[in-house]
Formats: C-alpha cells, structure tokens, sequence
C-alpha cells in the first residue's frame, strides 16, 4: 500500500476519535440531526479503520512468517502462512481502495424516471411501452414502490411519454446509468414485408430532490396552467380541470402531473419533477464544465447519447459504454437488469480505482 494511502486511513482514525469524543457530549444528543449525521459517518468510519488494523495486523502476519522460513522445521508452515496472510492484504488493500472512491451525493435518493418516444414514430412509443414495463417490473423486483405521475398515450399503444417516481433503497444509484438513448431493432407489427426498424427512445433518470434543498423558485418566474386530465378516469376526467401543467419561464423546462384527482396534489408533484428536473440542469451544466479534465466511462447521460441496443431477432441486448452484450433479451425486458447494472456500477469503480492509482502514482 501506497504511503499517501496509508495517511488516508490514519487521518481518518484520528477522525475517529474525534468523532467518540463528540458523540460523548451530552449537548449534542439534543441536537438529533446532527446526532444521526455523526452517528452515521461515525459507523463508517469506525468500519474502514477496523478493516485497515485488520490489513496492518496481516501484514504483521506476514512478516513474522516470512522470518519463520529459516526454520527448517517451520517453513512449511510459514509458506502456509505467507500465502494466506498474502491473500488476505490483497483482498483488503481492494476493498479499501474502493471505500476511498468519491461517491456520488445522490445515490441514496429516490428518482423520476422519464421515457421519450423518439424517431421510429408509433413503432418508437410501443418500445416507450415495452420499456416502462421493464423498468416497472425491475422496480418490483427490488421492493421499490412506483407511482406514474404523468403519461401521453399513443393511438396504437405504448406512450409518447411517462414520468414516473420510484422510491426505495439505493433506487438512483442503481437506475441513474438508464440515461441516454436506447435503441430497438425489431419487425413492427405492422409490417408486412418482414423487415427489420430501426427506432429509439430516450430515457432520463433524475434524483428526486430532498424538501429541505429543493431548488428555490421564484413564483413570478413560474405559468401554472391547469387542464383536464386525459386517459382513464371516468365521467371526472371530463368534468374537472384538476391536471397541473407548471412552465419555468426562464429555461422553458415544463413539468405536469395529471394522476390524482386533487388539483393540490398534483401541483406539488408536479413542482418536485421540475425541481429535479433544474437541478439535473444544473447537474449536467457542472459535468460539461468538468468533462475537459474527466472523461466518463459510463457516459454523462446526455438525452442524445445512444447507450444501448435492443435486437429482437438475435436476443441481443448490447450496451455500448462497457461493450456489455447479453444474449437475454427476453429476460431483461420481464425486468432481470441486475446484469446490466451491477456491470455499468462495476465499471464506473475500476475507472475511478485507475484514477486513485494514478494519482498516487
């Protein structure tokens, strides 16, 4: 292990006897957010320093091992030794390497999943709807709980567009690498000479903001427009304009909500899609500015990247950031993305292990 590794984790061992000293002090068990903050980042802590004493400790191990193998009668044994204390410094030198790897403040949050039609016309929204049910049925499978806040339907089925909200552990870290344009090449239904069409979608995955550092919006920079809802209701949808259309003038990014029958509810949802949706502006707007010095593996989620390839008749789904093709095509469309994610989550960790090795270097 590198010198300025092993600082690292002795800085943060004296941080954790700060944090003993400070989680001691009655005043602050007054304080309950601040006691959780602390009580958190003081079980992280305490979890990577006990895993560095075990690396020291088999280091040790090692060491006296090694001064065993002029002992004819123990070198057996200390070849044993070495080879299992070695196996263990290696394992550990990895997972600590990985715990020091800069993480993404967004992971944890809940997210809006947004799904485009895009060119291939009313082939391109019934791919819309086949990835919506992907999606969903991917969320059901990890617990997570999934609520459509707005959806434009097409004349043949499928969707122009869908908005929906996931909440659950740990749901943007796992969709966020879902941004970007997804491809399908497939026979249409409605073509008769059998060829294959080429058609796409876009998706956008953005973190749903915290209330407390929600974006602040001035109210004059907002048009709010109320509409009568469109799809499945019943006489109310007729009778009510209780959808919620919001405009921020400023950038022009228009946010609506149409699910629930109170005009209220609707308008706040539709306030927290366009506050996601301006700091996913302003997300975006930082990582162009830093795209000169960090080149992304995975890619930058920009609506116009093509990230993925669905081919029907081969079974084959490629995703063309990792060069990740999978012959499961059926699978992963009933939901079984954990292939795909784990690799593009994976992927993203040895990039920035390689930039943490350079930079000890």
């Amino acid at each position: 292990m590198k010198d300025t590794l092993r600082q690292q984790f002795e800085r943060l061992a004296m941080r954790l006897t700060e944090l003993d000293a400070t989680l001691a002090d009655p005043s602050v068990a007054g304080d309950m957010k601040r006691y959780r903050d602390l009580s958190r980042e003081h079980a992280e802590v305490s979890g990577l320093v006990e895993r560095f004493r075990r690396f020291e400790q088999r280091e040790r191990d090692r060491a006296a091992a090694l001064e065993l193998l002029a002992d004819p009668e123990m070198a057996d044994l200390a070849r044993q030794e070495i080879a299992e204390a070695q196996a263990d410094i290696e394992r550990l030198h990895l997972e600590l390497q990985t715990a020091l790897l800069p993480r993404d403040p967004d992971d944890a949050r809940n997210a809006f999943l947004e799904i485009r039609a895009g060119t291939g016309g009313d082939e391109s929204a019934l791919f819309a709807g086949d990835l919506a049910r992907m999606y969903l049925r991917h969320c059901e499978r990890r617990g997570w709980r999934t609520e459509v806040l707005s959806e434009s339907a097409s004349d043949l089925g499928g969707y122009k567009e869908l908005v929906i909200r996931v909440e659950g552990d740990g749901v943007y870290a796992r969709l966020k690498f879902e941004s970007g344009g997804h491809r399908v090449q497939r026979v249409p239904t409605t073509e008769t000479q059998g060829r294959i069409h080429t058609s796409a979608c876009t998706v956008a995955v953005l973190p749903e903001a915290d209330e407390a550092e929600e974006v602040t919006l001035n109210p004059a920079e907002l048009r709010i427009d109320t509409f009568r809802a469109s799809g499945a209701g019943g006489q109310h949808v007729n009778k009510t304009d209780s959808a919620i259309r919001i405009t921020h003038l400023p950038t022009g990014i228009v946010a609506e909500c149409q699910d629930d029958r109170s005009q209220h509810r609707n308008k706040a949802k539709a306030m927290a899609v366009l506050t996601a949706r301006l700091r996913d502006k302003d997300r975006n707007e930082r990582a162009a500015k830093e795209a000169a010095t960090r080149k992304g593996l995975i890619g930058s989620g920009d609506r116009s990247d093509r990230i993925r390839t669905y081919n029907f008749p081969q079974g084959r789904l490629t995703d063309h950031r990792i060069n990740l093709t999978l012959y499961k095509l059926q699978a992963v469309l009933d939901g079984d993305l954990d292939d795909v994610t784990v690799a593009l989550q994976a992927a993203q960790s040895a990039e920035q292990l390689a930039s943490l090795e350079s930079g000890e270097a």
